[in-house]
Parts: structure tokens; sequence; C-alpha cells
């Protein structure tokens, strides 16, 4: 029997809707077909079209009506209207990390660093609250695009906690490099914060989601954050820094380091480190601590592949690894790196899911929890590190 064709259109024309093109391709068993591309910027659009022999579009809403699913690859900010839009349209969106959040009050003198960090809580979680709501009376669904948790390492450590029945104790996590690939990365008002959003949502996501695996198999319920204890810096900023070049200090007003304590709810722990301070390439790992293993989940750099290169213009126009500051000398080179990280397994288990009617493994609940713990997070670092209870939090007015 002939599977239906699943058309796919893709708003975004940067670094979020390349690798989902590619992982689009990788998928095998579902039958589907890639529409199209939309994108704010013309040029970029153009280009990433006819790279790709896509159809450009320029109107979202002839992009719905040609597609069945919607990948939202655009700044943060945009993700909650978007959502909201295809969801009324009945159809099914992937969002990209991070799902939503505060993105500012709309004024010229809105600076993310100094404004009121409950406020921006509160209003984060009125968004989430928005998107759910909007999922709850569509046909469509929302697939919360979270590549850690796609990542072979981390579903091995998903099948040791399932088969073992394992408890886990602690948890260790970081996500760090040199600085993002977004042009729009840096300003509160489009990424909804710093190093504690833009790279933290990997590791926080990673450390929920496995803390809810536990919970399913131990006691038949996820188990959730319960507090969330958080310090944030700007180093790239000050004054005395000299960065001599090797480290993106473009920022405005975020953060670019931010160290995240979470409990959870059945009292155990997670230690989250979110950085742009980190030279040679991507430091991508959790690490879990449980009463009868510990596993480390080293996403990137691994040692899968090394290669010694004497001279920097031998492999000018080989892709070594992301963010690597120099292709000299010594190089954990990825075989591989897309697979290593979970992309491509991240849109077959999606489509998978929307082909069968399976339970996806990251909904908008995972999304939600992990938004809820980042915005925790900031209004802790504003208290300069005080234990902030989220339930607490959620029940407060302003």
């Amino acid at each position: 029997m002939r599977m239906k064709l699943i058309r796919v259109g893709i708003i975004g024309s940067g670094f979020a809707a390349q690798f989902h093109y590619e992982g689009l391709r990788r998928v095998h068993g579902v039958e589907l077909e890639i529409v199209g591309v939309l994108a704010r910027n013309e040029e970029r659009l153009n280009l990433f079209a006819q790279q790709h022999d896509l159809k450009a579009y320029f109107s979202i809403e002839d992009l719905m009506d040609d597609s069945d699913v919607l990948h939202l690859c655009t700044p943060p900010a945009t993700h909650e209207s978007l959502t909201i839009q295809v969801l009324k349209q009945n159809k099914h969106v992937v969002v990209e990390k991070p799902f939503t959040g505060y993105f500012g009050d709309g004024s010229d003198l809105f600076r993310g660093n100094t404004c009121n960090k409950e406020i921006a809580y509160h209003q984060s979680i009125s968004s989430i609250k928005r998107m759910l709501e909007a999922e709850s009376i569509s046909f469509g669904t929302i697939y919360y695009a979270e590549n850690w948790i796609y990542a072979p390492s981390i579903q091995k450590e998903k099948e040791l906690i399932e088969k073992t029945k394992a408890q886990i104790l602690w948890i260790q996590g970081q996500q760090a490099h040199s600085g993002s690939h977004s042009p729009d990365y840096g300003k509160w008002r489009l990424s909804g914060g710093g190093s504690l959003m833009g790279k933290g949502a990997h590791p926080i996501a990673a450390a929920l989601f496995l803390k809810q695996v536990e919970g399913r198999c131990r006691i038949g319920k996820p188990i959730r954050p319960e507090s969330v204890t958080c310090r944030t810096h700007q180093i790239t900023g000050l004054p005395n820094v000299d960065l001599a070049g090797n480290i993106r200090d473009s920022y405005k007003d975020v953060e670019d380091y931010a160290s995240v304590h979470i409990k959870f709810q059945d009292g155990t722990i997670a230690d989250i480190v979110a950085s742009e301070l980190l030279q040679g390439g991507v430091k991508n790992y959790i690490e879990i601590h449980a009463n009868n293993h510990r596993t480390i989940c080293n996403i990137a750099p691994n040692d899968a592949m090394q290669t010694y290169n004497p001279q920097e213009s031998n492999y000018d126009d080989i892709y070594v690894v992301e963010k690597i500051g120099t292709k000299q000398g010594w190089s954990n080179i990825s075989p591989d790196e897309a697979w290593f990280n979970g992309y491509q397994q991240e849109m077959q288990s999606i489509y998978d899911s929307i082909a069968t009617g399976s339970i996806n493994q990251t909904d908008s609940g995972l999304a939600a929890d992990t938004i809820s713990t980042i915005y925790a997070g900031y209004v802790s670092a504003e208290r300069n590190g005080q234990e902030v209870f989220m339930d607490q939090l959620r029940e407060a007015t302003i």
C-alpha cells in the first residue's frame, strides 16, 4: 500500500534551515517532498532555493497551502506567531529551538541585560500557553526540533535507563563554543536571551528529557524540574578583556556565560554550563551519574576520527568540524557530524510520528519545560543566584 505523500515547507534560509534540509533528505520509509522555502531576506531566499532546487515562496499563505508540515528555522522571536498561524490552518509545525521566549517591550530603549527578569519569565510562560492552546484546538501538532535528544549517545543512554530502571542522581552538561552563526544572536529582542537561551537550551532539554524517561520507567510519570539556581556573566563586554580576534564579541545586551543548577522533584540535580568563551570547536556533552552506571555522552568533540594536518591550506576545501579555529595540527574531524549531532535521526523520528501517529519524543511539553527552566534561571541570576522555585514563580503576580 502506497504511503501518503507528506509535503514539507521550510521557513528560513540560514544555518538551521540548512541542517533541516539535509536531515529531511535522509528520511527513509516515509514519502515526503520539500515543496519550497520562504525567508524574509530575498537574496538569501533565492540563493537557498537555487542551491537546493526548491521553489522560492514570497507568501506564507501560499507555502502553507502547498504544505502539510512547516519547519520554523527562524529567529525565536517569530516562533509564537508563526506556530499559531500554521496551527490555525491545521498543519503540523516543526519548531527549531529555542521554542519561544521574551523579546522585550518593543521600545528602542529595551535592553535585555537590564530588563526585569520576572516580567520576562511571566511573558515567556504566557507565550508558551498561547502556543499550547493553539495546538490543543488544531488538527496539527507541534514537534520540537531539539537534536540533542536524538544524538546516538543520548538515545543509547535512554535505553540504559529504561532497561536497567536506573535512578539518575546527578547530571552534568555543557554546550560552548566561540560564538553563534546567527547575525540575530546577541540581540535579546530577537533571540530572547544569550548563552543560557541559545546554548543552554540543548543540555537543559537533554537533562529534562532523561529525567522524564527515568520517571516514566520508575514511577509512571515524568520527573520534572522544581527549582533553579543560576549565575550569568558578560565576559566579552568587559573593558579589560582582550579577545585577540578569536572569540565573537558583537553581543549587544545578552550574557556570554551561564551556569545553571537544577533541582528536580525527586531531589536529584543537574549542573549545566553554557558559554561563548570556548575556542577549538564545539564542546557538547552530557554526563549521567546514576545509581547503577555512569555515562559520558561526547556529542562533540569525539575521537571517532582524528587527523593531523601539517599545513592549513591542505584542507582548504574540506569541512573538518563545526567552529574549529584552525585546520592545522591535530583535529577531531567528524566523519558525519549531522549523525553524531542527531539531526537526521530527529527528522526521521518526527516524520515517523507524522506518518504513523506514534508518540514523538520531543513534544511541546518538553519544549515548555525547557523554556520555563531557562527563564527561571534568568530570574535567579537577577537575584544573584538565589534559588527560584518554579511553582512559586508561576503562581506569583506582577
